[in-house]
């Protein structure tokens, strides 16, 4: 897929990834963030990934999910320009997660009520989280982290 977006990831001297990317295209509706959960699910249990990252990975993919289909586009027709794109990237030890949309971008919700605990259970629940402008500076741009704890002998 060629688009105008830099890689996801966290940048320079970033491993070689194993396996092969995921990516996945859904109308922002909220019985499409089961279906993100769902494949998320079987892709890094696929890896061997363990289970306490797969629930953190889930729990936090989640949520950036939610996020767009309530937050991010305006009206409730779910076409084409109103999209949730996630991408699945293996990572030597683990999985980037990255969460798109083209929708409002980075704003305060005009349903008031504040920030609510979404963005800290994301940054508890990755190794990295970094969040900006979509493509061509559109919509918003979730990348996660995901690792085991590694224990110290």
């Amino acid at each position: 897929m060629s688009d105008d977006r830099s890689s996801p990831g966290l940048g320079e001297g970033e491993q070689e990834s194993r396996g092969s990317d995921v990516r996945l295209t859904l109308p922002a509706r909220p019985e499409n963030v089961a279906v993100v959960r769902h494949v998320l699910g079987a892709f890094a249990e696929a890896l061997q990934l363990p289970d306490p990252v797969i629930e953190d990975m889930r729990l936090a993919v989640t949520e950036a999910c939610t996020n767009v289909v309530r937050h991010a586009y305006s009206g409730h027709e779910a076409d084409d320009q109103n999209a949730l794109r996630i991408e699945l990237r293996p990572q030597p030890h683990g999985m980037l997660v990255v969460v798109e949309d083209r929708g409002r971008g980075l704003a305060p919700s005009p349903e008031g009520g504040g920030p609510g605990l979404g963005l800290p259970l994301m940054a508890a629940l990755t190794e990295d989280l970094q969040i900006s402008h979509g493509p061509g500076n559109r919509g918003s741009r979730v990348a996660m982290s995901f690792a085991p704890v590694i224990e110290a002998a």
